[in-house]
């Protein structure tokens, strides 16, 4: 089978009612520049780091200072720019990055107490926690709880199916469970048929190299998430990018490969495929998806569709950015999303025609190699969706929506009213805060744990270098007070930094 017949085509934790309007559709967007200010300094910033990294690379090297030392051959491969970046930069960071988490990830959540005695190279637990206010998990929904009607089906659900699979999907993986978790997928995201895998990073890192090959076309948004890159390299297509939701520029790759076919023999691409996200994890950000089919059609492309961050957590009942942009799923060739974040679970899932889903169960490595989906994380999807769904016959859920669209806007508009760069869409459940400056990303994220709130600093290379941020992600398991008491250690940790830099707060002020 070929793609060419795709177009044969609980409480929330709130003690408030979300009482807010109806979502709006095409909804503004920041990405807000910043002061020239600001970019000397972080240049400058970088400069000195780089100088202070290359003499302690020095000191290393004559063994004066702890660390690798470079002379060793073993140590060749650490040469290149990212291992000098992690050595000198990132590992002065290290404090803020893998923090053990001693609890689940509610909106509030309980972090090891570690130290360091060799500067940051390695870590050591205390016997101690701290319990913090958490900003920085994909709890969308609230639905990571260790109690509730959740918490129970899937601990029953344990003593049924065991803690594991076991096998691949395959061989003796496949349990019953799986198939009424992918009936019920497909009934949610509105297509025929659905697929579901045991890990969100690997459901698009092997299902992509599935479904393209050696002469098609793979177009896609220059910030798409790795696990789209990883996958569209495995799958040895060409790979053409354009800059992140221009869809001039789009329109202009697709036309060209038309006309020019492929390189050197000019002969039509097989195939080509247009790669989006949903909502972008790093930007906060919604893909154009409206223009994106109307271009796809146009030029009979096909589109792949990165749910991860937006199934559950965008649309009037939750079923993502087709729903909130008004976009019928059967104009979306293949559908992806995750199960790690609206539904507090892990794995993934592919949903698309019933000959695409069956090509993928027979040729995808994922149902060949991986471990299958275990039974409990499979009725933990199973009772969140239900929920979200209304199956349960309440309206828990649509509760829980209405509560996260009301929670983002919320913090969003007062962290704009403050004077802080935002980046994303004012429904986006994801909220970078620009830091630029490594060294205030970092410090930031201290001064946050030192006032018992956990958050998320992000920088190179999951970032550009210049662009660091504080990715704070909102739940409808925050209340007013929290978000409020959140705000208000927000503004005076920014006024420490110098972080309000936004000229939109000036400009408002000065009229």
């Amino acid at each position: 089978m070929t793609m060419t017949s795709m177009h044969s085509k609980q409480s929330s934790g709130s003690e408030m009612e979300p009482q807010i309007k109806k979502r709006r559709p095409r909804a503004k967007e920041s990405f807000e520049e910043p002061p020239l200010f600001e970019e000397i300094c972080t240049y400058i910033t970088y400069g000195v780091l780089a100088v202070v990294g290359y003499v302690s690379d020095f000191l290393r090297f004559v063994g004066v200072k702890e660390g690798p030392r470079l002379k060793n051959d073993n140590f060749k491969m650490n040469r290149d720019y990212d291992m000098f970046y992690f050595r000198n930069i990132f590992r002065r960071a290290q404090d803020c990055f893998e923090r053990p988490v001693a609890s689940t990830p509610g909106p509030y959540i309980d972090i090891w107490d570690r130290v360091s005695h060799d500067n940051n190279w390695t870590f050591e637990l205390k016997s101690s926690s701290t319990r913090c206010l958490n900003l920085g998990s994909y709890n969308y929904l609230g639905f990571a709880q260790s109690s509730g009607p959740c918490a129970e089906a899937s601990q029953e659900a344990t003593h049924q199916y065991g803690a594991g699979s076991c096998s691949a999907r395959k061989d003796l993986g496949t349990l019953s469970i799986h198939k009424e978790l992918e009936h019920l997928v497909a009934e949610f995201v509105g297509k025929p048929a659905a697929m579901v895998f045991g890990m969100g990073f690997a459901t698009n890192s092997t299902n992509i190299p599935a479904l393209m090959g050696k002469g098609s076309l793979i177009i896609s948004d220059q910030l798409n998430h790795t696990s789209l890159i990883l996958g569209c390299r495995l799958s040895g297509s060409l790979i053409r990018t354009f800059k992140h939701n221009d869809m001039e520029g789009l329109e202009k790759v697709l036309r060209t490969a038309i006309i020019q076919g492929r390189p050197r023999t000019r002969k039509p691409w097989t195939k080509i495929m247009i790669v989006a996200e949903g909502v972008y994890s790093m930007e906060g950000s919604l893909a154009n998806l409206p223009k994106i089919v109307e271009l796809k059609k146009k030029y009979k492309a096909y589109l792949y569709l990165d749910e991860a961050h937006s199934i559950g957590a965008m649309g009037e009942t939750g079923r993502g950015v087709a729903e909130y942009w008004g976009v019928d799923p059967a104009d979306i060739d293949i559908m992806m999303g995750t199960f790690t974040k609206s539904f507090g679970a892990s794995g993934g899932y592919i949903a698309a025609t019933h000959e695409i889903v069956s090509h993928i169960r027979a040729y995808s490595h994922a149902t060949t190699y991986a471990t299958g989906m275990p039974g409990p994380v499979a009725q933990q999807i199973i009772s969140s969706m239900s929920i979200i769904m209304g199956k349960d016959g309440t309206d828990d859920g649509q509760k829980r929506i209405l509560q996260l669209a009301e929670n983002s806007r919320y913090f969003r508009t007062k962290l704009h009213e403050m004077g802080f760069i935002v980046y994303g869409n004012e429904d986006s459940p994801v909220v970078p805060v620009l830091t630029y400056n490594t060294t205030k990303t970092i410090n930031f994220s201290r001064k946050m744990l030192e006032r018992k709130i956990a958050t998320v600093c992000v920088g190179y290379p999951a970032t550009p270098l210049s662009e660091g941020r504080i990715r704070i992600c909102l739940s409808a398991a925050h209340t007013r007070e929290m978000l409020d008491y959140a705000l208000k250690e927000i503004s005076e940790v920014g006024d420490m930094f110098m972080m309000k830099c936004s000229k939109r707060k000036k400009m408002k002020t000065q009229t």
